[in-house]
């Protein structure tokens, strides 16, 4: 029988009190490689409590004293980054190159976070009026808590744990239940820093838990990625609350190419943005726009490096692109596909139903380019989460630019062009929150915030970066005047 994962609260490592369990899969082998607890609400009321009276402790913790945690932990997180990507690939489906890079840019936000003393110092103004001096501080909120994804299960919950805890508050971890193995290690590595109990807990579930989490009056603030659905619903039941929130939604991202850039370069970056992690990324290039002559020349290349893309289980040597997460995923895909072609798009490289040999019954969609897509189209703006290219063209910059403007998404948009004045023009006009200049994932670095808007972002404060310091503090004003006490002798 699979090993039954257990909850983090306090401390320790406790049974779910529920008899509910789903099976984690390995999206390429079919293998159940676990069972995950549906913990119900109780659990969730359990670890804020634990976290609530951690936090009474912790907060008074000098912020100096706190980051020293996260250095050991940037250690153990670097010292055990095979296992956490094997991990990964196990559960997720993406390739170790893709895991290990993964968990790279969450080691870097440990970093980034490691520089709390700084980023919450307070201002100070003297004598704004006669003997009187005004100053700004900042506090932590209390329990924090983050909904994880399942397309970065080791990355993303790291956009916000480390900052909340550098900045005093107490955390609580809800994975997704279809990828908890790599949080439940990461957990068993915070476990070794010797934070204190209570300060971090993980609770595993599903709607019931996201639910408890959303409703629980001890938390404060929580962090949420995901398709921008259950983005709202998260946003409109916590902020209804009374809770902080930031919520990451879906994306219909384009690349926009223009005649003058270069085709071996665009080729390879478009190949890596748009079927990288199998497509399930909010970064990921879904739609590619040719502007004027480009179209020829970078259809044929686009579609030739499609079809050799090498996809198969991602632990395996020269493997491109894993599987997608679960078979209800990559049906989902398929039924995205063929209603495209219904719209009257050409299937340049039909990636449904592949064989892979040896994994026969893994969750595999090939990399797939839908030529001459409608703007109107319901593949032209659906976030297909997958590895599918869909393929339009126009004669000017101004109409793609339009475009890109005239979606409902707005997480990122990128342009390949050798021309400054154009590069300009699109990084002023284009209305996204991630802008990529001859780059096709443009992810920031965990010092700047991982930005969206319109309809992929839910929220004031972003992860990352200073941001995140922002997000998991508030600001207390403190007006103070101090009276000669004349009856002191020196």
């Amino acid at each position: 029988m699979a090993e039954r994962l257990q909850n983090y609260i306090n401390g320790a490592w406790c049974e779910a009190s529920t008899a509910d369990y789903l099976d984690v899969v390995n999206p390429a082998t079919t293998e159940v490689l676990a069972q995950v607890p549906l913990s119900p609400a109780a659990d969730i009321a359990a670890a804020a409590e634990a976290a609530a009276t951690a936090f009474k402790t912790w907060r008074r913790v000098p912020v100096g004293d706190r980051i020293q945690y996260l250095f050991t932990l940037k250690g153990l997180m670097t010292d055990h980054l095979d296992e956490l990507a094997r991990t990964i690939t196990l559960e997720c489906g993406k390739t170790v190159a893709e895991a290990k890079a993964e968990m790279q840019r969450a080691i870097e936000n440990v970093e980034v976070a490691c520089s709390a003393p700084l980023m919450l110092q307070g201002d100070v103004s003297e004598d704004i009026a006669r003997g009187i001096d005004e100053l700004m501080i900042r506090q932590p909120l209390g329990v924090c808590a983050a909904i994880a994804p399942f397309n970065f299960p080791g990355m993303i919950p790291f956009w916000f744990l480390p900052y909340a805890i550098a900045c005093g508050n107490t955390y609580i971890l809800k994975p997704s239940e279809k990828v908890p193995l790599t949080l439940r290690l990461v957990m068993q590595l915070i476990e070794q820093t010797g934070l204190p109990p209570g300060v971090v807990n993980l609770v595993n579930g599903a709607k019931d838990a996201v639910d408890a989490i959303l409703d629980h009056s001890a938390i404060r603030a929580v962090s949420f990625v995901g398709s921008s659905p259950v983005a709202k619903y998260v946003y409109g039941r916590a902020a209804a609350n009374g809770k902080r929130v930031q919520c990451q939604g879906g994306a219909k991202n384009p690349i926009i190419v223009l005649p003058d850039a270069d085709v071996a370069m665009t080729t390879r970056i478009t190949m890596d943005s748009a079927f990288g992690c199998a497509g399930q990324r909010c970064l990921a290039a879904s739609l590619m726009v040719t502007v004027g002559k480009a179209k020829e020349p970078f259809t044929e290349a686009i579609a030739e490096a499609a079809k050799a893309r090498v996809v198969g289980f991602g632990l395996e040597d020269g493997v491109q692109m894993g599987p997608v997460i679960n078979d209800q995923s990559r049906d989902r895909i398929h039924d995205l596909i063929a209603q495209g072609i219904e719209e009257g798009a050409k299937p340049l490289v039909d990636g449904r139903n592949p064989s892979v040999s040896g994994y026969e019954r893994g969750s595999f969609v090939r990399p797939t380019l839908l030529q001459d897509v409608r703007p109107d189209s319901r593949i032209a703006q659906t976030e297909v989460f997958g590895p599918v290219l869909g393929m339009l063209h126009v004669d000017t910059i101004d109409e793609a630019i339009a475009l890109v403007n005239g979606g409902q998404w707005g997480n990122m948009a990128c342009l390949f062009t050798s021309s400054g004045a154009a590069a300009r023009q699109f990084r002023y006009e284009a209305e996204a929150g991630n802008i990529g200049i001859n780059i096709g994932v443009a992810a920031p670095m965990a010092f700047f915030p991982f930005s969206g808007w319109k309809e992929s972002f839910f929220g004031d404060l972003h992860g990352q970066g200073r941001h995140a310091f922002e997000f998991f503090t508030q600001t207390k004003v403190v007006v103070e005047r101090w009276f000669p006490d004349w009856s002191r002798q020196f």
